[in-house]
């Protein structure tokens, strides 16, 4: 099981340039499909001119959802170089973008490669690299009576709190690192054989 993974906390850019075309490229620190759309959008208003904008994604704890994008450009000659260096780096809920000013010359598809491949490699090398923890949300359903227990388990496992409902029972919602789970399962079952009720369910 993963515990952590690598991505980035604050994005950077590269430029290269080759017979007279220029490659911008970007990173963006991204979660879900819906901040890349935005991203891309916001970069095709700002650089409207261009003639390409490629790119890659990686998204999840696994890194198993990627995609890449051509744009236009000969086939595996974009996107997969700029992939490969998401890959390389073994980075995760990351986006990055290269745009493509075309200088009159043509590349060539391994000049088209070296290029993209090149301008990912500036723009991560220029973005802050991190290690985070794999997180697991979680839902406490406890009675009230038993709320110091719990929040000793919250203080132990050093379980973020996101939510808190006081019903007829009580509902703790938080995360807690991956790692810390299965102890966190073995110590409300000993509380539970004590006859306490704390219901532990993984949202």
């Amino acid at each position: 099981m993963v515990s952590e993974f690598k991505t980035i906390s604050k994005s950077g850019e590269g430029v290269f340039k080759d017979r007279g075309s220029k490659f911008l490229g970007f990173t963006f620190h991204i979660t879900n499909e819906d901040e890349i759309k935005d991203a891309l959008y916001a970069l095709r208003k700002e650089y409207y001119d261009a003639r390409h904008h490629c790119y890659a994604y990686v998204l999840g704890d696994d890194r198993k959802t990627y995609r890449a994008n051509d744009d236009g450009e000969p086939n595996h000659s974009a996107g997969d170089p700029i992939l490969g260096q998401i890959h390389s780096y073994e980075l995760t809920n990351i986006l990055v973008v290269v745009i493509r000013y075309f200088g009159g010359t043509k590349l060539g598809v391994s000049g088209l490669i070296n290029a993209y491949k090149t301008s990912a490699q500036l723009a991560i090398d220029n973005s802050t690299i991190v290690k985070e923890e794999v997180k697991a949300t979680l839902i406490l359903e406890y009675d009230y009576n038993v709320t110091n227990e719990v929040m000793r388990l919250v203080r132990e496992f050093e379980i973020g709190i996101q939510d808190e409902q006081y019903l007829e029972y009580c509902l703790l919602i938080g995360n807690i690192r991956i790692n810390k789970v299965n102890a966190l399962k073995e110590k409300i079952q000993l509380l539970n054989n004590t006859g306490t009720e704390v219901f532990l369910k993984f949202d």
